[in-house]
């Protein structure tokens, strides 16, 4: 208790050595104008097929991660992420939305508002076979329980995230 009363007599000894300052409030500056809407340049490709490659006819896109999806817009803030297994989709700007199956990979949302979706594999929606999965998955489910090591633990639980990803798509 006593140090806080020196502490108050010493700030109130400083305030009468300086000179006083008359303060007067004013409104605040106007706020700059916000920057004009620059579209979105989108590259998506996989090792095998390049399906956008700095298209601006690109509205918004859908990217699964591990912790849900992630829609991005033109000027979104700045972002580093992993995919998780699911459904990618992308909605062009004539408002057609075109899906995709991405198994993993990373994407990257830089300032210039330009977004990169590198997928380890990637498939139109279209393509796949739900009832293969829904096969594969219970193949991949056995795996998992009679694997012994932990590699052929991992690879089994990879294929399991995958096809639930692609029956749930």
């Amino acid at each position: 208790m006593a140090s806080l009363c020196r502490l108050f007599s010493r700030t109130s000894a400083v305030r009468t050595l300086l000179p006083k300052q008359q303060f007067l409030r004013t409104y605040a500056d106007a706020a700059p104008a916000p920057k004009a809407a620059v579209g979105m340049n989108f590259t998506f490709a996989c090792p095998s097929e390049a399906f956008y490659n700095k298209s601006s006819d690109v509205f918004q896109v859908d990217i699964p991660t591990g912790s849900g999806a992630v829609g991005i817009l033109a000027n979104h803030v700045p972002t580093l992420g992993v995919l998780a297994p699911g459904v990618l989709t992308v909605v062009e700007n004539a408002g057609e939305s075109k899906k995709f199956f991405v198994s993993s990979g990373s994407y990257s949302v830089n300032e210039d508002s330009s977004v990169i979706v590198n997928a380890e594999e990637a498939v139109p929606l279209d393509y796949l076979d739900k009832e293969a999965a829904k096969a594969n998955l219970s193949k991949a489910m056995s795996e998992l329980a009679s694997a012994s090591t932990d590699a052929a633990k991992a690879e089994a639980q990879i294929a399991i995230d995958c096809n639930q990803a692609i029956v749930s798509a």
